[in-house]
């Protein structure tokens, strides 16, 4: 996996995020990565030089049980009605 690197504007660092810690350059712009997220007094003092695509997610279904579940979900709900006496 790929891990996210910005620069600081203010002070010109480059800075590589963790996946559980963080990580600042520590100037008075204090920019700061923390796994996939960025924050900075000034984010305009920012520039992207790294990022990480989101990953499409996985699923433990088989094509054949997806295809059941959306047969399924097309259902109509059966109303019956009652005589009330």
């Amino acid at each position: 996996m790929e891990k996210v690197k910005v620069r600081c504007k203010v002070c010109n660092r480059e800075i590589v995020g963790h996946p559980s810690r963080s990580v600042s350059c520590g100037c008075s712009n204090m920019t700061t990565i923390r796994g996939d997220k960025i924050s900075a007094v000034d984010l305009s003092q920012v520039v992207m030089v790294n990022s990480v695509e989101p990953s499409k997610k996985k699923t433990h279904l088989t094509q054949e049980d997806i295809l059941w579940q959306e047969e399924r979900r097309k259902r109509k709900v059966r109303k019956l009605d009652f005589e009330v006496r």
